[in-house]
This record gives C-alpha cells, sequence and structure tokens, in this order.
C-alpha cells in the first residue's frame, strides 16, 4: 500500500510544498506541486496546513483530492505492471494542475509501453471497441520486461526505432533470449503497434519505421503439436479408479470438456446445471462464450448426459483442474513418448522435446479432442458452431489438418474418368 505524505521544502519562510510516495523499501520518491506555504501555518505533526484560515482549509482539501487521485493512479499503474518513477510522479502532478495533457508528447519507448498499459480500458481493439483484452494487456506486460532487458540502463526514444533497430530487437529476441521465430515476431509486432499508437499522439517516429515488416505468424502453426485424446485413452480415463473426490471432479471436467468443445474458463463457468434447456431438437446447452462474447448452442451428446444425470462436476480454477487431469491422465497410463511444447522451469519458456503424453494434457486437450474425434464425421461448419472458431480455416489449422476438399473433388472426377474408360 502506498503511503502518500507532503513536506515543506526551502530555506526561507516561503516554502515549496513537494508530494512523497512512499512504499516499503522499495519505493520513495517526491517532487515539487508548485504550490507555496508560509512554514507557519504548516503543521508539522500531520504535514498539512493550519485550519485556521479560509484559505489553508481550501488548500487542504486540494491537496487531499490530490493526494487520493495520486493513490488511485498508484494502484492501476502497480496493478498493471507500470513503472512508478520521479518522472511518473511528476506527470501525474502536472496533470492533476492541468499543466500536462495526460497524453504528453514523451518520445520515450517505455514510457509509451506502459502508458498503453495503464490506459488500456480506453484504448481501441482490433474490434473497434474500447478496452484491450486480457491476453494483449499480458503480451504488452511481457514486452515491457523484454524491452528493459534489451536496453539495459539506457533509454530509448520513439523516433531511434528504426528499421535496424527494430531488426537488432528481433535478433536479440533469437539469439540472446533464445525464442521462437513466431515468438519473437509476435513481440517486434507489438513494439510496432507501440509506435503506432505513440504517433496516433503525435510523436515523432522514424523516417524508415514504413519499411519495417515482419512476415505474418499464424495463430497455430503449421508444424504444431496438435495434442488429442482417442477414444481408447478416454475409455482408460473413465474406467480409472479414483478415491479422491477432487480427482473424480477433474475427471468429470475432463470428459465434459472432450465431448462438449470448450475452453478451460468457459467450460467450467458455462457448463452448468442452469444452462442446459430442453429444445424441440433436443436436450442443448446454451452458453455465451467468454473469448468473442459468442452465444453457442451445444447438442448434449451421450457422455455428457450421462454426467448430467450422476452430477455435474463442482467449479474449479482452471490452474487446478489441468493439475488434476495430468495426475488422471498419468495413472490411466496416458504415457506414451510424444514431442511437444511445455514450459520449461529453468528456461521460462516453452521447449520442444519427447514427454510422456500426459505431461501435455489439459482442458484445451478436450477442446482439441472434440473437434478432431467429430472431423469427416461431422460437417466442419457444424463442429465450428459448438467450438465457437471463427473461420474452417482457423480450426483445419486448430486441429492440424489442411483444407482437402480440393482432394476430393480430384479424386471423385478421376474415379469418374475411370468408370467411362471401363465401358
Amino acid at each position: 500500500m502506498a503511503n502518500i505524505k507532503f513536506r515543506l521544502v526551502g530555506r526561507n519562510n516561503i516554502k515549496s510544498i513537494y508530494v512523497r510516495v512512499i512504499v516499503g523499501r522499495n519505493v520513495d520518491i517526491q517532487t515539487k506541486t508548485e504550490l507555496l506555504i508560509d512554514s507557519n501555518d504548516w503543521q508539522t505533526k500531520n504535514n498539512l496546513p493550519k485550519q485556521t484560515t479560509s484559505g489553508n482549509k481550501l488548500l487542504t482539501v486540494e491537496l487531499s483530492k490530490l493526494s487520493t487521485k495520486i493513490l488511485e493512479d498508484f494502484n492501476a499503474a502497480n496493478s498493471n505492471g507500470v513503472e512508478v518513477s520521479k518522472d511518473w510522479l511528476k506527470h501525474k502532478v502536472d496533470v492533476f494542475y492541468n499543466r500536462v495533457s495526460e497524453n504528453k508528447t514523451e518520445t520515450n519507448v517505455l514510457y509509451w509501453i506502459a502508458y498503453i498499459i495503464e490506459n488500456s480500458h480506453k484504448i481501441k481493439n482490433a474490434k473497434g471497441a474500447k478496452g484491450l483484452s486480457y491476453n494483449r494487456l499480458k503480451a504488452y506486460r511481457g514486452l515491457v520486461v523484454n524491452f528493459k532487458e534489451y536496453i539495459q540502463h539506457n533509454s530509448l526514444k520513439i523516433e531511434n526505432l528504426t528499421k535496424i533497430e527494430f531488426n537488432k530487437f528481433y535478433d536479440w529476441l533469437i539469439d540472446v533470449k533464445k525464442y521462437s521465430d513466431s515468438t519473437a515476431t509476435k513481440k517486434a509486432t507489438d513494439l510496432q503497434a507501440v509506435v503506432r499508437y505513440a504517433k496516433s499522439k503525435e510523436v515523432k517516429i522514424a523516417n524508415d519505421f514504413h519499411l519495417v515488416k515482419f512476415d505474418k505468424v499464424a495463430t497455430y502453426d503449421e508444424d504444431m503439436d496438435v495434442i488429442t485424446l482417442s477414444l481408447i485413452d478416454i475409455e482408460k480415463i473413465e474406467n480409472l479408479e479414483l478415491a479422491n473426490e477432487s480427482l473424480i471432479n477433474a475427471r468429470k471436467w475432463l470428459i465434459l470438456a472432450c465431448f462438449t468443445g470448450q475452453r478451460g474458463t468457459a467450460l467450467t463457468t458455462r457448463v452448468i446445471a442452469e444452462n442446459f434447456i430442453n429444445t424441440s431438437k433436443g436436450l442443448m446447452i446454451s452458453i455465451k462464450q467468454i473469448k468473442g462474447n459468442k452465444k453457442v448452442l451445444i447438442p448434449v451428446l451421450p457422455r455428457v448426459k450421462e454426467i448430467l444425470e450422476i452430477g455435474l462436476p463442482y467449479k474449479i480454477s482452471t490452474q487446478q483442474l489441468n493439475l488434476h487431469i495430468k495426475t488422471i491422465c498419468k495413472g490411466a497410463k496416458i504415457d506414451e513418448m510424444i514431442m511437444g511444447n511445455k514450459i520449461d522451469s529453468v528456461a521460462k519458456r516453452n521447449v520442444k522435446k519427447l514427454r510422456p503424453k500426459y505431461e501435455y494434457i489439459g482442458t484445451h486437450t478436450g477442446r482439441r479432442t472434440f473437434a478432431t474425434l467429430h472431423y469427416n464425421k461431422i460437417p466442419l461448419g457444424d463442429i465450428r458452431k459448438v467450438t465457437g472458431h471463427s473461420k474452417e480455416s482457423t480450426i483445419m489449422a486448430y486441429i492440424n489438418q489442411s483444407d482437402d476438399q480440393h482432394v476430393v473433388a480430384f479424386n471423385d472426377y478421376y474415379s469418374l474418368l475411370e468408370k467411362k474408360d471401363s465401358k
């Protein structure tokens, strides 16, 4: 919790009022408010003006409002990972007194990354609405960490982000941080977005910024490792004897994931009793997905109906659920060695290598399993209506399948030719 105090600085009786922000032993910063007061009108006990005149009373109210505003801004900055410095405090005081606009012409790159994070609620997203998503915020917070490490203790201005500097940053991400091409590209394009935003606030940018180009990174790489559960795997999981109530509960969620196709959080918060509805076409689950805010109707498949009849699982955090799922799959001997990506505790990033399959299984596996089990059995458009994917091409990449409709067309055509020739 930040402690906001005021103090007097100066050699004469008329002194400057400074605002000071203290947070434990890590933060102790202060800056001028540009307000002056006679030291005889100041109470050193509570560090506020004496309530002897109407002017002093008004000044006390003003300082109280300033203190409240700085505390609010500090809490917002702290929760969003924004660095609180003397410059930050000076800017907040200047904004409070309307000496500068909130969008001051600042040129430091880190300032603008922090600004986007702090003001994410009023920045337009890709859909044109205001408010950046959780994942976009997470990406910008990661960019702050990487960029600080990249420039070390130096500073870099927006206008210094030339094509050469962007390429240097990309190479550093690959060579020093050992990121994959897709991760490095995403971070570099996030930095491009920062420059574009700063430009919209009339900040000068590099003359060759328009020449900065990075290959577009697909949401799902073609060579990605799509790990799913087979029907045999699912039967092993269902037949595993479990005595632990939390594991029994987690198994229910995993089976529901495999036969509803929903994401982790949407699964545990939307697949609930009140969302099961009877319709003329049978029992369905009517939900609005968290990601994309899409309304979907999910048919209640036999395995889902069985769980509904014996009792739906109770809510659990996705993180805890994923841990339980791995324990269950290990017990069910879903342990063939397969290649995949997983966060390495030492490298602190995804590392690809051979591991037992159960190490990769989580709620998202259930979603991919749903799409994979029904591919080529149910029309792709119908699968997409349940999973909520926006395009068929996206779901094809999601389950690591190419669009093979053209192959079918060619095979059908030549099959007809063979039949004609045989007559």
